[in-house]
């Protein structure tokens, strides 16, 4: 018997991002104990998938959209903490370079799924009074 899959299981970009979780982990482990991108990164590598998963799971667009975003920016966010990382000397170019390969990947994919899914998240518009109106309404 095979085990369940989930849908987001199924997402390349989730792949890619349990993938990266994989890679980095290691090299968090090896990171000397008060280093603030050390934690940033462990917490913004775990949104990445966290966030993909339950995007996936919601049946709005918008929503969808929304978690997918998050998603994205926290591979941004990884990025910059790798960029971080090497300027204190704590990472390897080697190693920012492979890191980077895998987080362009995901955030690649994780754009195309905001694009599939109906592009910038968005509110309803807000009707606003003018102050005539306001006036008008307080009269009555």
């Amino acid at each position: 018997m095979s085990a369940p899959i989930f849908d987001h299981e199924k997402l390349k970009a989730y792949q890619e991002a349990l993938r990266f979780i994989g890679w980095i982990t290691p090299i968090i482990d090896r990171l000397p104990g008060r280093v603030a991108a050390k934690d940033q990164l462990d917490r913004a590598s775990t949104s990445i998938a966290l966030n993909l998963a339950e995007g996936n799971g919601k049946r709005s667009h918008p929503d969808r959209c929304r978690f997918f975003d998050i998603a994205r920016g926290s591979g941004v966010e990884c990025a910059a903490c790798l960029d971080v990382l090497r300027v204190k000397q704590l990472v390897s170019d080697d190693e920012v370079t492979i890191g980077k390969s895998i987080l362009i990947e995901v955030v690649s994919m994780t754009a195309g799924l905001i694009a599939r899914f109906g592009g910038a998240v968005h509110e309803d518009a807000a009707n606003y009074l003018s102050n005539e109106e306001i006036e008008e309404k307080e009269k009555d």
